[in-house]
């Protein structure tokens, strides 16, 4: 890693930051009613997709504070199971205290991430899929997570930022072989043959 690259890794921290705005300026007029409707998630409402976008600022806060501590800590400490639970405990709630909540926790994010010191920033931490990766990727994890369910809302659309898409696609390219047939997916790479099934993300 050069100089230029140590310490906190602002295109990262930046984008994280916008993507918080976007979501809150679309959760002004968020209604009760609106917020106990479906979203674009089958089985989720939209109280679901936000109450599940405040406990993941909740696990990146908690992931970046061991990493300023030199602890390796787990997203959720109680697995995917204290995710799970924690969304449908608060899926329900008013649309205030639901928008109150992710403003509240994005606001934790920011915070931690301009506290956070360099040397933190290459410090490890494990998802809730069991796999390492160092708080860039965090932060990373956190803006691409606000990004896709901030569609998912579906109270209007939100195109990817050319940013994220610049930092995101590359690492999903090399994995499209393993969600797909590869010499579908090289027959359709090179003209001759349609786009494959991909298995889920």
């Amino acid at each position: 890693m050069t100089a230029a690259e140590a310490g906190a890794p602002a295109p990262l921290v930046e984008g994280c930051v916008a993507a918080h705005t976007a979501l809150m300026a679309d959760l002004v007029d968020l209604s009760d009613a609106v917020a106990r409707g479906p979203s674009r998630l089958p089985g989720w409402s939209v109280g679901h997709v936000l109450t599940h976008i405040a406990r993941n600022a909740d696990s990146v806060v908690w992931r970046l504070e061991g990493a300023a501590l030199g602890q390796l800590r787990d997203q959720y400490p109680g697995g995917l199971e204290q995710r799970t639970g924690e969304i449908e405990a608060g899926a329900a709630r008013p649309a205030a205290e639901l928008v109150l909540d992710v403003r509240r926790s994005a606001g934790a994010v920011e915070q931690v991430m301009a506290d956070l010191p360099a040397p933190a920033w290459d410090a490890p931490s494990r998802t809730s899929r069991g796999v390492v990766e160092s708080s860039r990727d965090a932060v990373l994890s956190r803006w691409r997570e606000v990004v896709v369910h901030h569609g998912d809302l579906g109270l209007v659309p939100v195109p990817f930022p050319p940013e994220l898409v610049d930092v995101w696609l590359p690492r999903e390219l090399p994995l499209l072989a393993e969600r797909s047939d590869p010499a579908d997916l090289l027959a359709w790479v090179i003209g001759r043959g349609d786009p494959p099934a991909l298995a889920p993300w």
